[in-house]
């Protein structure tokens, strides 16, 4: 028994949650040891020496550049088209009632629940039937499938949650449909799509199967170093941008978390 009066985890639990955070995360710090590694061949454990020079091979290498601002512009647009497409799913799901209205929400939700490469081989065949060119907007259009989905998941929840008579007391003030989104609704859902496009932009930051098939010669961040790592020189740069990846894309998943936690605190919460 704590001294705040609640009862702590017996020690068989806490061991097995240690063992399950370090089967997650162990390789998650190897990589950042062995981008430090002085063996640039092959992988020795312990690493044979630590240097910060793969630091500096990594800033001077163009393509890396390339490809990273390929993919903080793929993953910003289709972070926006989530957001505005996410949210009025959301709002036409949650606040309305019509015919069919659980098969869309399925219908919405499906595409982050299929395995990516059913939706890459999906996607490369319509636009091969459409004659449409491998581009960057192909790789746009393929990221916002599951983007609108991690959008309108946060987005439904926050609606569901958000009391209908603030809209109803809000309208019968004389306030018109702009006020009313602007003063009531998006102060209410705000950190909610917030924290959707965080993850948004980090699921679509680190996509690489759905990228695969619509990217046609482009190479993001991703598809970089899943070609890097078949090639037995300077292993420890893929190591180096494995480890920002890993830093670009916690940052944001941890902003979302932190902006979601306390979801229930909002006004008209507890109607």
């Amino acid at each position: 028994m704590r001294s705040d009066g609640n009862i702590g985890a017996p020690l068989g639990l806490r061991i097995a949650a240690s063992a399950g955070l370090l089967f997650l995360h162990l390789p998650i710090l190897l990589i950042f040891i062995y981008a430090f590694t002085t063996e640039e061949r092959s992988y020795q454990w312990p690493p044979p020496g630590l240097t910060i020079k793969w630091l500096a091979v990594t800033w001077n290498r163009p393509d890396i550049w390339e490809a990273l601002a390929l993919s903080v512009k793929v993953a910003t647009v289709s972070t926006l088209i989530a957001l505005v497409l996410g949210t009025l799913c959301a709002a036409a799901v949650s606040r309305t009632r019509f015919f069919g209205r659980e098969t869309i929400s399925l219908m919405v939700i499906l595409p982050i629940a299929l395995p990516g490469i059913v939706t890459g081989i999906a996607l490369r065949s319509a636009f091969n039937l459409s004659d449409i060119p491998f581009s960057t907007w192909t790789i746009i259009l393929g990221h916002a499938t599951f983007c609108v989905v991690v959008v309108y998941n946060n987005a439904v929840a926050r609606f569901r949650r958000t009391s209908a008579s603030l809209i109803e007391a809000s309208m019968d003030l004389g306030a018109d449909g702009f006020q009313t989104l602007r003063y009531v609704i998006m102060p209410n859902i705000a950190t909610a799509l917030l924290a959707g496009g965080m993850l948004a932009f980090a699921l679509s930051f680190d996509e690489v199967i759905v990228t695969t098939f619509t990217a046609g010669q482009q190479q993001t961040l991703p598809i970089w170093m899943l070609e890097e790592l078949v090639r037995p020189r300077q292993r420890p740069v893929t190591n180096v941008v494995a480890m920002v990846v890993v830093l670009v894309t916690f940052l944001p998943i941890l902003g979302a978390f932190y902006l979601t936690r306390d979801g229930d605190q909002i006004a008209g919460g507890g109607k």
